[in-house]
C-alpha cells in the first residue's frame, strides 16, 4: 500500500524540515551521505496446537535508523523515539562513528531516484487490512485447517497451524532529497502434521506467505496447505538412506531454488565482491554456465514475499538479471557497493529493521525457465538422485563449497522415478555445479513459502528453479 505522505510523516511526528535538518547535520559532521530509515511495525501472531490456542499476541515496533557514510566509513545509530532531540542526537552518534576518514563526496548530487511513490505501481495487494481485523476473526480459518489436515490421514496424531502477519509503514529521506515510504503487508500460514506408523514416527511442515491482505484466508488455501503437508508420506515411512557416492541430481521445480539461493545467489551480492570474499569476484562479463542458463533476483512479482516496491535504501524495486545466457552480468547492489563498482544500485538494499544498517540481500531469486520437458529430463539419468525437499543448507561464500541435507527424494534407475530416499546430503561446489547443469526445464515454479534468509540479519525473500539435471554431485548416504 502507497498512502499518502503526509500520512506517513504523521506517523512518525516529523516534517520534511525535520528530515533536511536531520541530514545536513550529519553532512556538516563531515559525511557524505545521510540516509534516514523510519519504521512502524506491527506484529501479530496466532498457534493452534491439537486444537487449542497456545500462543498468541501482537506488539508494534517503532523507531529511525540514522546512517552517516564517510569514504569508506559507515556511521550507524537507531532511535525508538522520533522526537528531534533524540533523532539528532542519535545522528550526531552516527557521525561520530564515521568521522575520520578523507572525504569522498562521489554520491553526485543529482538525485536519480527523486520521483514521488505511484500508488498505482504499488506491488502489496490488499483488500481487508489485518490491522483492523480482530484477531478472533483468525481463529475459525485456523480450526477450519486443522480439521482439513486431520480429514486427509488417519495416521496423524498432532497439527499444528500458525498464523502471523505484519504490517509495516516505512519512510526514508537521504541527503540527495530523495523521499520514499510505503506500507509493507505480509501474511504467512504454516501448518505442521506428525504422523505415526508401526512404531516409525514423521513429521511435516509448510506455508505459504505473500505480502497482501486478510484476504488471502481462503478455503481455498486450507485445502492446498492440507494437501501439501500429507502429499508422499506414504513414501516417507518407507524411504530408506541410499548408497553414497557421485551421482546426477535432478533437482524438481520450486522448492529446491534454495539450493540456488544459498550456494549461489549469496556469492552475486555485491558486498562479498566488493571485499574479495565471493568465488565470483572479478568475473563480470565471464561466461559461468551453459548458454541456456539465465538466473534473475526480482523485486517485481505482485504480491511475493520477497518484493518491494522500493529497497531499505529508497532505491526503486527491480528485476535484474545476474546471468544472462550463462554470462555473469550483474551482481546485487545496495548503494556503497554501486558507487565502489560505478554502477546503479540495483534495489537490493534490505535490512531486518530500523535497527540495522542495509546491506546487499536478494528478494526473489530464481531460474529462468529452459526448453527440456521435466520427464525427459528424468529420462536421461541412469543412476542418479531426484530431490524435492532441502533444509538445514551451509554455504562457504568464498570457496562456494555447499553442503545441503534432503529430507525426500526418489532414486533414479535407467532413467525412472524407482524407490524413495531420505536423509541424506548434497555435497558440491556453487560455480561447479551451476557448470554441472546440463539440462533446464520447461517448469519454472517460484515457491511460496515462509523462507527467510539470514546473513547476519533476517529478511523475507522466495525462490524458484525449474527441474534442472546437474552432473557429479556428491551424495552422502550409506
Amino acid at each position: 500500500m502507497i498512502k499518502d505522505k503526509q500520512q506517513y510523516l504523521d506517523i512518525f511526528g516529523v516534517t520534511e524540515q525535520d528530515l533536511h535538518r536531520l541530514t545536513g547535520e550529519g553532512i556538516s559532521r563531515g559525511g557524505d551521505y545521510v540516509d534516514l530509515f523510519f519504521e512502524n511495525t506491527t506484529y501479530g501472531n496466532l498457534m493452534l496446537r491439537d486444537s487449542e490456542v497456545t500462543s498468541g499476541g501482537q506488539h508494534i515496533d517503532y523507531g529511525v535508523g540514522i546512517r552517516v557514510l564517510s569514504g569508506e566509513k559507515t556511521g550507524y545509530a537507531y532511535s525508538e523515539s522520533t522526537a528531534l532531540p533524540d533523532m539528532l542526537s542519535a545522528c550526531k552518534a552516527a557521525s561520530a562513528i564515521s568521522s575520520g576518514n578523507p572525504s569522498v563526496t562521489d554520491y553526485g548530487t543529482a538525485a536519480p531516484f527523486r520521483g514521488s511513490p505511484n500508488p498505482a505501481a504499488d506491488r502489496y495487494p490488499v483488500g481487508k487490512h489485518w490491522r483492523s481485523t480482530p484477531v478472533g476473526e483468525f481463529l475459525p480459518f485456523l480450526r477450519d485447517l486443522e480439521k482439513e489436515v486431520r480429514s486427509r490421514d488417519a495416521r496423524i496424531v498432532k497439527v499444528i497451524a500458525m498464523l502471523s502477519w505484519e504490517v509495516s509503514d516505512v519512510l526514508m529521506f537521504n541527503s540527495l532529497s530523495e523521499l520514499k515510504y510505503d506500507t509493507r503487508p505480509m501474511g504467512t500460514v504454516s501448518v505442521s502434521a506428525i504422523f505415526q506408523k508401526d512404531g516409525k514416527t514423521e513429521n511435516k511442515t509448510t506455508s505459504r506467505s505473500w505480502r497482501t491482505g486478510v484476504e488471502m484466508l481462503t478455503g481455498e488455501l486450507i485445502r492446498e496447505l492440507a494437501g501439501l503437508v500429507v502429499k508422499g508420506i506414504d513414501d516417507r515411512f518407507e524411504a530408506q538412506r541410499p548408497k553414497g557416492g557421485k551421482m546426477d541430481v535432478v533437482m524438481g521445480a520450486g522448492a529446491s531454488g534454495i539450493l540456488l539461493h544459498e550456494a549461489m545467489g549469496h556469492a552475486f551480492e555485491a558486498d562479498f565482491n566488493r571485499k574479495g570474499q565471493s568465488i565470483f569476484t572479478g568475473k563480470i562479463g565471464q561466461k559461468v554456465c551453459a548458454e541456456n542458463i539465465s538466473i534473475v533476483d526480482d523485486a517485481t512479482l505482485r504480491g511475493n514475499r520477497g518484493s518491494l516496491n522500493f529497497d531499505d535504501e529508497g532505491v526503486p524495486g527491480q528485476r535484474t538479471c545476474m546471468v544472462e545466457n550463462g554470462i555473469l552480468t550483474s551482481y546485487l547492489h545496495d548503494r556503497i557497493s554501486a558507487r565502489h563498482f560505478g554502477v546503479s544500485p540495483t534495489g537490493n538494499g534490505r535490512r531486518e529493521s530500523f535497527r540495522y544498517a542495509p546491506i546487499p540481500r536478494m528478494r526473489a531469486t530464481y531460474m529462468e525457465n529452459g526448453d527440456a520437458a521435466p520427464e525427459d529430463i528424468v529420462s536421461e539419468v541412469k543412476k542418479g538422485i531426484f530431490v524435492d525437499e532441502f533444509s538445514n543448507g551451509q554455504v562457504k561464500i568464498g570457496e562456494g563449497d555447499f553442503t545441503f541435507y534432503v529430507r525426500s527424494g526418489y532414486l533414479i534407475e535407467d532413467g525412472r522415478l524407482t524407490r524413495p530416499v531420505k536423509d541424506i546430503n548434497i555435497i558440491g561446489n556453487g560455480p561447479a555445479a551451476l557448470a554441472d547443469i546440463v539440462a533446464v526445464g520447461n517448469d519454472l515454479i517460484v515457491d511460496e513459502g515462509a523462507w527467510t534468509c539470514g546473513k547476519g540479519q533476517s529478511v523475507p525473500v522466495s525462490c524458484g528453479i525449474p527441474t534442472v539435471l546437474v552432473k557429479n554431485l556428491t551424495v552422502g548416504g550409506e
